[in-house]
């Protein structure tokens, strides 16, 4: 287990959102993907701490912010929160660093919330039409049969999900905090929700808008991503004018646990 834990929390429409600040310097704010929480951040937010005050959160629905039955949690709403939660802390242009659904929820408060940054850097973000693997296709058909497995079936396909998000082995010691928010009556049934609520439309509505993004954007994408190939990346790099593309050997879609060297480097070099 982890001793990862967010202190504070921040009402948002009857829920809690949980998040921290950590270190000095100029804000940088970090959002991290499905089906992660902000423990995906432990070890890169404590490193670039040491230059900037670190904002870092868990979205609706995911790690220690709120899970409830009948909850929005997708991406429709991520990027209100993201908006909201800048409001809150007083964030006019921050830096902001994120991740899969992370990166489609930074481009959505950008272009429909108004949200200005002084510089986005994305890693393997959702952003490019088609996503969604075969899995979570099937999922979105069979809500109810998949919350309603028995633990140990839920178990078996949930550490087999999160392992095909990364390249190099990951022990059951180390996969279990990414488990772990996804157990139980409460957890399970956030799992599939968060799965069936992924729809193409929310990235529909900004992708033909990403000519107007108005901050300088760089991209990092793990060149052995199973779930976003890279390919997507270069067709994203295409359609934002002046961004840059790292391709990053010997990652998958989780380069938080395959490359985190690599994501502290490019961070400390873009937003420097």
């Amino acid at each position: 287990m982890t001793d990862w834990s967010l202190s504070r929390r921040f009402p948002f429409e009857g829920d809690e959102v949980a998040y921290d600040i950590m270190g000095e310097g100029e804000p940088l704010v970090l959002v991290h993907g499905t089906p992660f929480s902000s423990y995906v951040w432990r070890s890169i937010a404590r490193e670039l701490a040491r230059s900037f005050r670190v904002h870092l959160f868990d979205l609706l629905g995911y790690g220690q912010s709120t899970m409830h039955e009948g909850q929005d949690v997708s991406l429709g709403v991520q990027n209100r929160v993201l908006a909201a939660l800048l409001d809150h802390w007083g964030l006019d242009r921050p830096k902001v660093l994120a991740h899969d659904f992370g990166g489609a929820t930074s481009l959505r408060a950008h272009l429909l919330n108004g949200c200005d940054y002084e510089k986005l850097l994305l890693i393997d973000p959702v952003a490019v039409r088609p996503w969604g693997s075969p899995f979570v296709q099937h999922t979105r058909r069979h809500e109810e049969a998949f919350t309603g497995l028995p633990p140990y079936l839920h178990e078996a396909l949930l550490t087999a999900y999160l392992r095909s998000a990364v390249h190099r082995d990951l022990s059951d010691g180390a996969l279990e905090p990414y488990r772990a928010p996804w157990r139980g009556p409460v957890g399970q049934p956030a799992f599939y929700r968060q799965i069936v609520q992924m729809e193409l439309r929310y990235t529909d509505e900004v992708e033909p808008r990403y000519g107007e993004i108005r901050c300088p954007v760089a991209l990092l994408w793990g060149e052995e991503d199973a779930w976003i190939p890279l390919e997507r990346g270069e067709a994203l790099q295409a359609m934002i004018p002046g961004a840059t593309l790292q391709r990053i050997p010997g990652s998958g879609h989780l380069m938080q646990e395959d490359a985190p060297e690599a994501i502290v480097a490019a961070a400390l070099r873009f937003f420097a």
